[in-house]
């Protein structure tokens, strides 16, 4: 199945939106948390700053996320990782909402309760959590309500090579299997588990030959390219939509960023990433576009500088949004 003209250039200005976004938030991230606090003698302090918490970016991993949601409609369930914004915003996650969460303000998605792991969007059916392996069984779940409800409607579960090796894989393929539900399970391998290399905690090179032992269809996309997970994803959603079950899809991406912001990356050779940003799968698909005669200069700049004004506009809103008052702390929570 090849993208259309408008597939490929909605990947492609998406992807632009995911890298804006993730390079604006990796330098808000440290506003309050950079060197001269160190140089006091004070330690990195995960709290200070705009944007407290934990911050995992996935600039590099683009492609897994648009090449499959190109696929979707508004009502098909995504459920994300700990590293959710790439797929949050190919699924139409608003981006000021979803910033305003980050930054802990009333108008954020969950009232700046959820912070940027636990993101939930039930208008574009859209969630993820911080816990390694936690998206399959959400996923297999919505799947049976549609399955259930006779609705045409897919569920995916994105998730990392690491949490391949979590129970929650292994219950939910065999499951999703047993039940021939509509669940597309899309590994992102980008090569590290946190710290740890895939080569050093898994037992198979591809995570797709495990899908054999629970008789599931499997695709493997051996390169970071959006157009080839398009391919791959197409014919996973249509079998799930179809009433054909499941699938997994493996993709080898790569990270640009550490596992989270503010990561030594010790375990890295110091040139890798510089060696993989020469193969940065956008300039990939902008090559690919303007082969196509798609793409050029003048479109590119406009794209670009459109894209950018949405992106600072997200994080300006954001800035200035109201913190919830105290008394909100006991709203929306189990008693």
């Amino acid at each position: 199945m090849n993208p259309t003209s408008q597939q490929m250039l909605w990947m492609y200005e998406t992807m632009i939106r995911i890298r804006q976004y993730e390079e604006t938030m990796a330098k808000v991230y440290l506003e309050g948390k950079l060197p001269p606090q160190i140089q006091k003698g004070l330690a990195f302090d995960i709290g200070s700053g705009p944007v407290p918490g934990e911050m995992h970016l996935a600039a590099g991993q683009e492609p897994v996320a648009v090449g499959v949601c190109a696929h979707l409609r508004r009502q098909d369930t995504v459920v994300g990782t700990h590293r959710p914004h790439h797929f949050a915003i190919a699924k139409g996650v608003e981006l000021r909402p979803m910033t305003a969460e980050m930054f802990g303000k009333q108008s954020g998605l969950c009232r700046g309760k959820g912070g940027h792991m636990h993101l939930f969007d039930l208008d574009h059916h859209f969630s993820c959590s911080g816990i390694v392996g936690a998206s399959m069984p959400p996923a297999c779940g919505a799947a049976l309500a549609a399955k259930k409800r006779g609705q045409d409607l897919v569920a995916v579960a994105f998730f990392g090579e690491g949490a391949a090796n979590q129970g929650t894989f292994h219950e939910s393929l065999n499951l999703a299997a047993l039940w021939r539900l509509p669940v597309v399970f899309v590994c992102e391998d980008n090569k590290y588990a946190i710290s740890v290399e895939k080569s050093q905690s898994t037992s198979v090179a591809w995570n797709t030959e495990r899908a054999a032992a629970y008789g599931m269809a499997a695709g493997r996309v051996e390169h970071n390219d959006a157009q080839a997970v398009f391919e791959a994803a197409g014919a996973a959603v249509e079998r799930a939509r179809s009433g054909q079950g499941p699938s997994l899809i493996e993709v080898r991406t790569d990270r640009y960023f550490g596992h989270f912001q503010g990561d030594p990356e010790v375990y890295r050779p110091k040139d890798e990433v510089a060696q993989l940003r020469e193969h940065d799968p956008i300039d990939r698909l902008a090559r690919q576009l303007r082969d196509g005669g798609l793409l050029d200069d003048a479109a590119d700049t406009t794209l670009r500088a459109r894209v950018a004004s949405e992106v600072a506009d997200a994080f300006e809103w954001a800035r200035q949004a109201e913190y919830p008052a105290v008394g909100e702390a006991l709203l929306h929570v189990f008693h």
